[in-house]
């Protein structure tokens, strides 16, 4: 598709709207359609292209592209073969537990990435989406009986739980 008969009708409008103030406003539209040529060209192209997206979202077994060759845009069709049906998805794994009053909440969880990857292979080789896994996860080190904790390792020389070697406090000079 040629865009210069739209370009040159372009113009002339534009210059004939500039036509009755004079001659130097006719000079002076006639350069500004000049220059507006590359950026009313990309406009019309844009223009196109919306318009093959809009077509190609209705045809369900093609699509149309906008190719440029030279300053020449083409609509090409590309028709493509139905797409054979797809075997019924298996049965979705049950779901992570529930808790007993039933209210869902969000929660952001922040992680290293290495950590996430691992998390999400993790998921996936169990069949389970990440957020059930978690809520498993969760829910397993929640109800897991909490360990005694372990007092802190004495300070080597006794001193009452601080250290004879270490010496704190500020100087100032």
């Amino acid at each position: 598709m040629d865009l210069t008969p739209y370009l040159e009708t372009l113009r002339a409008d534009l210059k004939a709207a500039a036509a009755p103030a004079g001659p130097e406003t006719t000079r002076a539209a006639e350069l500004l359609g000049h220059s507006l040529e590359s950026s009313a060209r990309l406009a019309l192209l844009e223009a196109l292209s919306d318009a093959a997206a809009e077509i190609t979202t209705r045809l369900p077994d093609a699509s149309v592209e906008v190719r440029l060759r030279g300053r020449d845009a083409d609509l090409v069709v590309n028709h493509h073969a139905p797409e054979p049906p797809q075997p019924p998805a298996p049965p979705a794994p049950p779901a992570a537990p529930v808790p007993p009053d039933g209210d869902l909440t969000r929660l952001t969880l922040r992680m290293p990435e290495s950590l996430k990857t691992h998390v999400e292979q993790t998921a996936a080789a169990e069949g389970i989406s990440v957020n059930a896994w978690l809520v498993r996860a969760v829910t397993a080190a929640v109800n897991a009986p909490m360990p005694p904790p372990f007092p802190p390792p004495p300070f080597p020389g006794g001193g009452g739980g601080r250290n004879p070697k270490r010496v704190t406090g500020y100087f100032q000079a």
